[in-house]
């Protein structure tokens, strides 16, 4: 696995010349070019018809210049050949919600290469198209924002579903946290055998729960389902959307690299994070919408809280906005390789 890219580099907390940047949601509906792709099929067509979903992958490698391109796919994928019937509308919804031991108990871990095979076929066709251009990250959803999306049905705004059931039926949720780890220990050691030089585990819903709660019922899963990786010279980058108040907790998982949202600032997430962690953020994705004085501004400030220690990878504090004008997220990158000393 080489080690040469800047972006793997900053993974391992080494020295680079200067910062790597890319974009969650990169490969997404801000670019003309992905909406043409997109126009043609529904999403998870596009998910699970490999050519496209490499293509649009690949996209903004060419437009924005981006040191990392990450799979094109949804954390959602591996959920529905366990067993459970998902749409898009546009949001994600499955059918028939986990609510009791039962359901639990009718849920499969798929055979990853018979059920999920257009991911390692994606995964494949992009490590000969990129060519040795930047690394490919493949990534999967953390075991707790599976089990929300899985016990709620769809989105929610207090997760209420969830909640109840760690609080008054913990024996189902501790048998439904246990299975979705498994599967998603299957799932992305397939996506590191099929090529994927590093991970990224999406909890986009870890940040619901106090710090108290964060550490008695999602901690345990995730640091399983990291220490279950195949991380032989595969960084795993662990991202938790408003963990603030819990890197403590969330440095104990055990992950080479923590995404940050936007509400903490790189100083202080290092001074709790440490020196041995890399970091990987932390823009607030509405900066997009400013104009490029600002953009460039914040860049600037984020990477003098940094104060030049190794181990950083700029990237927006969550998922890049669809509305957002396709030209300043280049500018964005480009600030940051200009100010951290790309030549």
């Amino acid at each position: 696995m080489s080690t040469d890219y800047t972006f793997i580099k900053a993974c391992w907390g080494q020295k680079t010349d200067y910062t790597p940047v890319w974009l969650m949601r990169q490969a997404g509906r801000y670019l003309p070019e992905y909406m043409r792709v997109r126009s043609k099929c529904t999403f998870l067509e596009l998910c699970k018809t490999p050519e496209l979903a490499a293509e649009v992958t690949i996209q903004p490698i060419d437009f924005l210049g981006a040191d990392a391109a990450i799979m094109f796919s949804d954390i959602l994928t591996p959920v529905e050949p366990m067993g459970m019937k998902l749409d898009f509308v546009p949001g994600p919804v499955f059918e028939h919600p986990i609510r009791s031991m039962a359901d639990v108990k009718a849920l499969r871990i798929p055979e990853m290469e018979a059920d999920v095979p257009y991911v390692i076929e994606t995964i494949k066709i992009l490590r000969r198209e990129l060519a040795g251009r930047v690394p490919l990250i493949g990534f999967g959803g953390a075991p707790f924002t599976l089990a929300c999306y899985m016990v709620e049905g769809k989105g929610s705004k207090d997760f209420a579903h969830i909640k109840k059931m760690m609080y008054g039926a913990p024996e189902v949720y501790a048998a439904l946290m246990e299975k979705i780890t498994e599967m998603d220990r299957q799932y992305l050691n397939a996506q590191i055998a099929a090529g994927a030089q590093a991970i990224q585990i999406f909890d986009t819903w870890g940040g619901i729960v106090s710090p108290v709660d964060y550490e008695r019922y999602i901690l345990p899963y995730t640091t399983k389902l990291i220490n279950g990786l195949n991380r032989k010279g595969i960084p795993v980058i662990h991202f938790v959307k408003g963990a603030g108040t819990m890197l403590d907790s969330v440095k104990k998982a055990g992950a080479d690299v923590v995404g940050l949202d936007w509400h903490l600032g790189l100083d202080r997430a290092r001074a709790i994070l440490g020196d041995k962690i890399a970091v990987q953020g932390n823009l607030d994705p509405t900066v997009l919408y400013a104009p490029k004085a600002h953009i460039e501004a914040e860049v600037s400030r984020i990477l003098n809280e940094n104060v030049d220690r190794p181990g950083l990878i700029f990237n927006l504090g969550h998922g890049i906005l669809p509305n957002v004008d396709p030209e300043n997220a280049k500018f964005m990158v480009e600030c940051v390789h200009r100010l951290s000393g790309k030549k």
